[in-house]
Formats: C-alpha cells, structure tokens, sequence
C-alpha cells in the first residue's frame, strides 16, 4: 500500500486525547473557589424536577431515571429540601380511641406543631384523673349524699317489718332479722321457744303457731314486695349522684380543653365522648382499692391518651422523607399486637406509622429497584394516590390469613409527591407493563451520562470538586489534580467534548488520592496523588487482566503480533469484571469452501453468541452478496469464529475485521498480524463507531509493547470513534516515538488496504474491480464456486402428474445449500410409492418439493 495512503489514515498524535492543563484553572488550589451548589451539566432534568415539584395537579408524580453515580440521588434529596422549606407545614394526626366501636380508631387532625402539646394535654387530664378519683367520693358531702340514699331506703324498709313485727307480737310470735334473713320464732310467756320446748307444746297449740307464722309470712311478702322497686330507686339515685359527682369534678378539668381546642371540632368531640365513657368507666376503673396506682394511670393512658401519627415543627416547612427500605410496613405502617397468656390483642396505642403518614403533605423519595422487590407495595401505593388516602391494614388481612382480631384504623386523606429514582430499563418496562404508571408519574427527570464542555464547565466541574472536598473535610486540590481529574472523566465519558456525569467515580478517586496524600503527609492534593490512586486501583482490579495477559506472552492464548496469515487477524474486544474494564486483543478466523451453507457464526452455532453479535455476522452477507455477487449466485459456505473466547460474545465491533477475514480467505491474501482492528460496519461497507475503543487500544498495545514495538504495529479503528479517543500518556508517548500507530478508516476497503499493504480496489462505473485487486480476486473466487454449482448435472423432476423439468441450480428461485445427507449428483426424487388398490403401467414418481435453505440466522 502507498505509504501517502496509509500516512492519511493515520492519526496525529494530538488527535489522540485531549488534554487538560493547570493553565486553563484560575486558581492554584481549589480553596480558593466557591462551593458549587447545582447539578453539573443536567440543566434538562433541573427543568424537568422544577416543573415536577411546583405542578400542584394530582398524578404529576416524579420518576428520576439514569445511572447511578451521576449525583442524581443527592441533588434530588437536595432541591426538595430547598423547595420544602418554602411550602406550608403540614397538619399534625393522632389516633384516638373510638368509645362505641375500639376497633375503628378515629384519626383526629390538629395544625401542625399542636400534635404534642395535645398529648401533654392528656397526660395532664389523666394526672388530674389520678388525683381527683377516688378522692372525690370521699368528701363529706358526696358522703353525706349517700349516707341520705342508703338511710331513706333503710327507713322504708324498717317501717314494713316495724308493721310485721308488731302483728307478730299480737300473736306471740318473735320475729329475728338479720343483714340478709328474716325469721319468725314461737313464744310462751314473753320466752322464744327452742325446738324441743316447742315440741311439748299441745298439738293444738303448735297448728296455731304454724297457722299464725304461715299468716306472717304472707303479710311480710305483701310488705316487701315493693322492696325492688325501692332497690332500683336507691340504685338509680345512687348512680345520679355518683354521674352528678363525677361531672361535677370533671367540668373544672375539662372545661379548659374544650375552650383551648374550641375551633377543632373533632377534638371537640373526642371530649366529649371521653366525658360520657368516664360516667361509665370511672367507678369501675378509678374506686376499686385493689388497684395500685400505676395499674389504674395504664388503664387510663390506654383508654384515653392520644397515639401520635405525625407531628410538624410549627414552621419547620414540608416534609422530605426517603424511606430506603420500602416494605409494606415501613410505607403505609403498621398494626402491632401484644401477648397475654397466649392471646394477642392490640389497640389504636398500637399503630405504627409509615413513611407514607410522615411524608403526607410534602415530598416521599423511593428508590425503584427496593420499591419493586417488595410484594403488595406498588399495588398499595398506586392505590393510596389513586384514592388520595392512606390505609393502614396488614396485607394479609385481603389474603384471608391473619386469624387474629384486628384494627380499621379511620383513613387519613393523602396529599403527597413521590418521587422514584430508578433505571432507564426499569421505566420504560413499567410504561409498557403498567397502564396506570404513566397517569401517575407524568414527569420524567431525565439524567445524562456525561456533560457537554460549555464555557462554565470546567470552572463548575472544579467547584464541585471544593463543595466535595469541604464537606468530607479532606484537603484542597491543586489545579493539576483538577486537570487529571478532567481528562479522568473525559476518559470516563469517552469523548474528547464531554465530561463524565458519573460523578460518583471521580469523587471516590479523590478519596482515595486524599489518603494517599494522608499517608505522605502533604498539605494538599496533586496530580502525582491522582496519578497513584489510579495505579493502585488497576492492580487491586487487574488479576484477571494480568492472567490473560500472561497467557498471551507465554503462547497459550494465540496473538500474533508480527507477519502475516491467510483468514486471521487480530480483533479488539473489551471484558468487564466487576468495576473493571480492560482490552483483551482476539484471534478472528475465517474459513470459505464450496457450497450452500452461508456465513455460519461459529459462536451463535454454540449459543456463545448474543444477539447484537449474531447480527453483525449476518450483515456480513448482505455486504458480500451486494459487493461482490452482483452476476452469480453467492453460494459459499465460511465459518467465522472468535478463536479462544469460552464465554457470551455480543456486540458488533468485531464486524469489521470477520469481514476483512472473510475477504483474506477468499481471495487467499495474507493479512499482517501486526495490527489489530475493531469496527461495525453495514451492509454498504461503510464503518461505525464502537464502545470501548480506548481500552481495546491499550489492551494490544500493552501486549506490543511486552514483545517489542517494532514501529508498524497498530490498531485500526472506525473514523468516527477519533473523538472518543482518550488514550493513556504510554500510548501517546509510543505514537509521538513512531513506535505505534492509531489508524482510522471510514471503509471496509481502506481497513482492508491496511492490512493486506495494498490497495484493496476501487469499483468502475460497470461495477468492476480493477484486474489482481484483492476485491477482484474475491469476485473470482466466488464466481469459481457459483460455477462449481452450475456444472453439476441437471435433475429431472415430475411437476404434477407426468410433465418432465429440468432443474438446474441455476434456475433454482432460492440458491441454499445442498442436504449434506445426499451426495452431490443424487437425482432429487424420492422412490417409486406404488398407488393402493391400482398399480399403473409406469410407477408414478412424486416430485420432491424442497424447503427454501439460505444463511444460518
């Protein structure tokens, strides 16, 4: 090949990188810089999370997608705590107990900042309780009361037995009573009889005694039977007396909360039906002496105290809540229960609440890949914003498998904006799965993966590096280590014109230098730190790297780097293990012999393959047929393969050089092994750019430099991949000593020339290659094979029932390979199959109708 050809598609060492200066900073270290506060670089996902969090419309929800890394976490959490502190602060809840029904707990809405002083309330009335009950029923006055009660029925009840009692005396009868029995009893001269002496008593005279009690007894019972009437009269007005008191001792008490929470009718009320249940449930609870004190302050706080939900500071804005572990409970809350003697139980005391309750009012973050490995919850939330409300249940209440008594908590209305940060991947999977997730997160926050090179970005890339530094608390950094940090994320980027948004990365390289710069005890942090960071990190990450490595300079994986082979040459290709990325150079081989079967990938044939892969295979053939086949058939078979890789191979960068392969093996010219070539091409030949290409570079040319440059090694790259170039100072410094050599083509042709020393040949107007080019050789050798095929000898066949064709492959509509099972020159028909019943003069002959075979998919 000229050398003019050649020194054309070489690339200038400038062109290699672009390089960052401490001359382009202001400053000498960044302490003398102002913090930088924003987002570097992603003014359209600003936009996107301004518009979001000042929409007041319901469903306009917020869904956060890129890389993780690009800061878009912490500048999230940061604005909406910006924002949150100018919106209004939210109301406070409690949960209180529901007299009538305890299991469906009312909720009950103060302004915010009164949640707590509402339950201090509480306290208080249940401390005034403790001292005012039963101390209030010991006064002499309630005594007095009583004592009036108790006496008035006492007297009712003496003057009937006073009247029995004098009947029985006219009839010498005794009559005994004690707290519980009334008894009659004989007498004889003003003397009781016992049993004995009222035996010796005449018969006549003890019928009269049984007569006269038995008379006794009747008119006793018509005394005293009204004496439940009397009891339920004394009851009544023992219980009115005891309501009587008791409102009288909680007026003083009450009263001043009802006026305090006048303007909150539902703390309202709550006091008042707290009122009622204390009629019934003081005596009980507050009189019974067998209670110590803090059995009965227990019972009340159960009963009475308010359970906080929520609570604000008065102007403490609205809330920002980021829930990182977003189970069911921790959302939406959740009921508690207690074991007594085996037996759970719970009470509205007993409600937890959620990320959902603290956030009502303001702004909740959830991260989307924790949000969607939890079962129940997306469903939840998507009906919690559908309704405007949140619920506090248990999830398996709706699966019919808690067997336990449980609680309705009263719902809370919802007013709340989630934001989800997640993944590219995972958002448009919901946007096609779920048909409800676009009416509810309307807004995209879209982040970028690098940041095009304004005017201001490197002077806002290098305040970021001061805000980071200052809030670690670790040193400054000079302008040079600024500079390697920038040529760092340019690195990161790929892209000559761009910065790297994964800021993530640069801020634990700065980490790292600073304790390295702690080690040396330095003052601040230079490039020499940056430089040593990023060594150290290659090796704790190079053990694979190395070992390939190895295996290629002792000849066990098989890379030339010097001469020259028919059908191999050496491909670029990057592995990614864990947080590494490192160019490992592969043997591409090519092998074409006659027949129908096409390009076979050797790789997808073994499930080895991917996709992406496969498909830059089979566009091998639309470019060879459109090239070079235009007057015969491309009937060929070549198998292409990816020599020494034993796992999963994708993406399409090899398409270049299986293509130049191909061509090699073809046409029988030897290709020089001193380069190494990546690129994608279409179906015109024409080459594309490539991911990667940084690390594939160094990855040959770390090989080159371990057996020797000898100043005609390269790589051959796609021209539209120069910008991304970013290449390491060794590399640079090999290519500015004319020991390497970086070449970027735009054509499969000028690869071609490059590695074969020749020009490949140029097409005429009739779409001829000129005579002994490689390209022309290629259109005879395929010519050759189609030939081979022509001059096998023509098959008869029978179409319908006895009307003879000649087929030729030729004349075949669809040129595919022959059944490899049947030698070449077998008649295509099958044998004789005699008709049932009738056997014709001449056996009919069924003609074989063959399945259309083409390229291997």
């Amino acid at each position: 090949m000229p050398k003019s050809v050649a020194a054309s598609l070489r690339l200038a060492p400038d062109a290699l990188t672009r390089p960052f200066a401490p001359t382009q900073f202001d400053f000498k270290t960044t302490e003398d810089l102002e913090p930088f506060r924003g987002v570097l670089g992603q003014e359209r996902a600003v936009e996107a999370l301004q518009f979001g969090v000042a929409m007041p419309r319901p469903g306009y929800n917020v869904f956060v997608m890129g890389e993780p890394g690009t800061g878009r976490f912490s500048f999230v959490q940061r604005y909406l705590k910006a924002e949150a502190k100018r919106l209004a602060t939210p109301s406070d809840w409690v949960y209180v107990n529901h007299f009538d029904e305890p299991r469906e707990p009312r909720a009950l809405e103060l302004p915010p900042g009164e949640a707590d002083g509402f339950i201090d309330d509480l306290d208080a009335l249940i401390d005034n309780l403790m001292a005012t009950f039963p101390a209030v029923f010991e006064a002499p006055t309630y005594q007095q009361k009583k004592s009036a009660i108790d006496r008035a029925f006492n007297q009712r009840y003496d003057r009937a037995l006073d009247v029995i009692e004098r009947l029985a005396l006219e009839k010498d009868v005794a009559l005994y009573r004690d707290s519980s029995n009334i008894a009659f009893t004989p007498m004889k001269d003003g003397k009781a009889l016992d049993e004995a002496e009222f035996a010796q008593l005449s018969e006549e005279e003890r019928e009269r005694f049984h007569h006269d009690i038995s008379s006794l007894e009747e008119r006793l019972n018509e005394e005293l039977a009204s004496l439940p009437q009397w009891k339920r009269e004394s009851s009544n007005q023992m219980r009115q007396l005891n309501e009587d008191t008791i409102t009288q001792a909680l007026q003083p008490l009450l009263t001043p909360l009802s006026a305090k929470y006048a303007e909150n009718a539902g703390v309202v009320a709550y006091l008042q039906a707290m009122q009622v249940y204390l009629l019934k449930t003081v005596v009980e609870q507050l009189v019974e002496e067998n209670r110590v004190d803090a059995q009965r302050r227990q019972m009340l706080e159960e009963q009475y105290c308010p359970s906080l939900v929520v609570g604000h500071a008065a102007n403490g804005g609205a809330p920002v809540v980021f829930e990182p572990h977003p189970t069911y409970d921790n959302l939406f809350g959740r009921i508690e229960y207690g074991n007594d003697q085996g037996a759970l139980y719970t009470s509205y005391r007993q409600l937890r609440p959620g990320a959902l309750h603290r956030a009502n009012g303001g702004f909740l973050v959830l991260e989307a890949e924790k949000l969607f490995s939890e079962p129940f919850v997306w469903e939840a939330l998507k009906r919690a914003l559908q309704s405007r409300q949140v619920k506090m249940e248990s999830p398996l209440v709706e699966l019919g498998r808690l067997a336990t008594v449980s609680l309705t908590p009263q719902v809370i209305p919802l007013q709340v904006k989630v934001v989800i940060i997640g993944s590219r991947q995972l958002y448009y999977t919901l946007q096609d799965l779920d048909p409800d997730f676009q009416e509810m997160f309307r807004v995209l926050v879209d982040f970028d993966e690098d940041i095009p090179l304004g005017e201001d970005s490197l002077e806002q890339f290098a305040q970021l590096m001061k805000t980071r530094t200052s809030e670690e608390g670790m040193a400054p950094l000079t302008a040079a280590a600024v500079a390697r940090l920038a040529t760092y994320s340019a690195r990161l980027a790929e892209h000559q014109g761009r910065l790297s948004a994964r800021i993530g990365d640069l801020f634990q390289l700065v980490s790292e230098a600073d304790f390295i710069r702690q080690l040396a005890s330095d003052p601040v942090t230079d490039a020499g730190h940056i430089e040593r960071a990023l060594r150290a990190k290659a090796t704790r990450t190079g053990r694979v790297s190395a070992r390939i490595f190895d295996d290629m300079l002792a000849g066990i994986i098989l890379i030339d780097t010097e001469g020259a082979a028919i059908g191999k040459c050496n491909g670029l290709t990057v592995l990614q293990v864990g947080d590494s990325a490192f160019g490992v150079p592969a043997r591409i081989s090519a092998t074409v012999y006659p027949g129908g079967s096409g390009i076979v990938d050797i790789e997808r044939e073994v499930n080895l393959g991917q996709p992406i892969h496969s498909k830059g295979v089979m566009i091998l053939t639309g470019y060879l047929g459109s090239r070079y086949a235009q007057e015969f058939p491309l009937a060929i078979s070549a198998s292409i393969a990816l020599e020494q890789s034993y796992g999963y191979v994708d993406g399409d960068s090899a398409s270049l050089g299986e293509v130049c392969t191909l061509i090699s093996a073809l046409s029988r010219t030897p290709l020089k092994q001193c380069f190494a070539i990546t690129g994608s091409i279409n179906q015109f030949g024409e080459v594309q750019a490539v991911g990667g290409v940084n690390e594939k570079i160094e990855g040959f040319f770390r090989l080159c430099e371990a057996r020797g440059l000898t100043g005609e090694q390269g790589v051959i790259i796609p021209h539209a991949n120069v910008a991304t170039l970013m290449l390491d100072e060794k590399v640079l410094q090999a290519v500015r000593g004319g020991q390497f050599h970086v070449y970027a083509v735009r054509h499969a042709d000028e690869a071609l020339a490059l590695l074969v020393g020749e020009p490949a040949g140029a097409a005429d107007a009739k779409g001829r290659f000129a005579k002994g080019s490689v390209n022309a050789r290629v259109v005879e050798r395929l010519r050759e094979i189609a030939e081979m095929g022509v001059e096998e000898e023509p098959v008869k066949a029978l179409v319908g029932d006895a009307i003879p064709v000649v087929v030729t492959p030729a004349e075949t509509p669809h040129q595919g390979p022959r059944p490899k099972e049947r030698p070449a020159k077998e008649p295509l028909i099958e044998p004789p199959i005699p008709e049932p019943l009738k056997v014709p003069a001449k056996p009919r002959k069924t003609p074989v109708r063959r399945k259309p075979e083409g390229p291997v998919e």
